[in-house]
């Protein structure tokens, strides 16, 4: 792992002086999208051989300060930057969406039963207040259940990931003891558990131990044999991440979406909204856009929004709401105009 870190880092200082007959774009950005980002660049750089596009996966807090520094082309992560965060930098940044993603809880337990969970309760596990799958206050969401006497052992990402960051923005407005205690933060300070680099890394380790909890991006989860679980939303119904649940709480909220489309989708309204939903976002510097180059990232950008997004919906991601896709495509066209 060291060795692929310093290789990615030189990877990211030579950018702009790789080779003269083709541009090479550098993004890095968070674990969460990367089987999907992964198989957009394939395809991408199948297109045109002149342009070739590079993703690295090092973490959304990483990433921030990587394209902050001006170091690479673009940035990804699951993090709402403030404005404070967007101008602190070398360079000024923006964001976009590109995909709509959901985290969710899994655990390995016999006969991978579907859990309920609230936020409440899973704030109670993260911060290590129940400690066994037979405890009352899992049983009372599970009464059809016949939950084991077996010890829960919490397992947890490392500092800097996006999922942390949104998993704590759902914990944080479920539980006010959390909030107080761990708050919303992509490096929260958990008080038990074991920690997990990546979201392969979440899963191989909650699946080769018997009672432990988690939790990872949806896709990770469906592609995988581990067990994950229905959350409560707002209106009190349990619902499990699919397209449509995930699709269905950027809906509820496309309406009050800001310009900057800087919003959590943690917690949106619905009967039928996936509560612990995010967009995972694309970090762009506010300059540089002239030349080959700039043409050459936007080309991509639009890519990713267009083609870009058939590709995603056949990997079972939620993709973008045709209006709000619309509007992202006039966000970027309007960034690359005015710089």
């Amino acid at each position: 792992m060291i060795f692929q870190t310093m290789g990615w880092c030189c990877l990211l200082a030579l950018t702009p002086a790789l080779a003269q007959d083709a541009i090479d774009l550098v993004g890095s950005g968070s674990n969460v999208p990367s089987p999907l980002y992964t198989v957009w660049v394939d395809d991408f750089n199948k297109k045109d051989p002149k342009i070739q596009v590079h993703y690295l996966p090092l973490g959304t807090s990483a990433s921030i300060s990587q394209i902050s520094m001006g170091s690479g082309d673009f940035g990804g992560g699951e993090i709402i930057l403030t404005h404070e965060e967007m101008q602190a930098g070398k360079v000024p940044l923006v964001q976009i969406p590109t995909v709509l993603i959901g985290i969710v809880p899994i655990y390995n337990l016999p006969g991978e039963p579907e859990v309920n969970f609230s936020g409440e309760l899973l704030a109670q596990i993260f911060l290590g207040k129940v400690t066994r799958w037979n405890d009352a206050r899992i049983a009372r969401l599970n009464p059809t259940l016949k939950l084991p006497n077996q010890e829960l052992t919490v397992v947890h990402r490392g500092p800097g990931k996006g999922s942390n960051y949104i998993l704590t923005d759902f914990l944080s407005k479920s539980s006010s003891e959390f909030h107080t205690r761990v708050g919303k933060s992509p490096s929260p300070p958990w008080p038990v558990g074991m920690e997990a680099n990546r979201g392969e890394d979440m899963i191989s380790k909650v699946a080769s131990i018997q009672g432990a909890i988690g939790y990872v991006e949806w896709s990770f989860a469906k592609h995988s044999s581990i067990g994950y679980g229905a959350v409560e939303n707002p209106a009190g119904h349990f619902v499990r991440a699919s397209t449509a649940s995930i699709t269905a709480a950027c809906r509820s909220l496309e309406a009050s979406l800001p310009e900057d489309f800087r919003i959590s989708l943690v917690n949106a309204p619905g009967k039928d909204a996936y509560p612990i939903s995010s967009f995972t976002w694309i970090y762009l510097p506010t300059s540089g856009w002239s030349g080959a180059r700039g043409r050459a990232l936007k080309q991509f950008l639009s890519w990713t929004l267009e083609s870009g997004q058939d590709v995603a919906e056949t990997m079972g991601y939620a993709v973008l709401p045709h209006a709000l896709k619309l509007k992202v495509e006039a966000a970027l066209d309007s960034i690359a105009r005015s710089r």
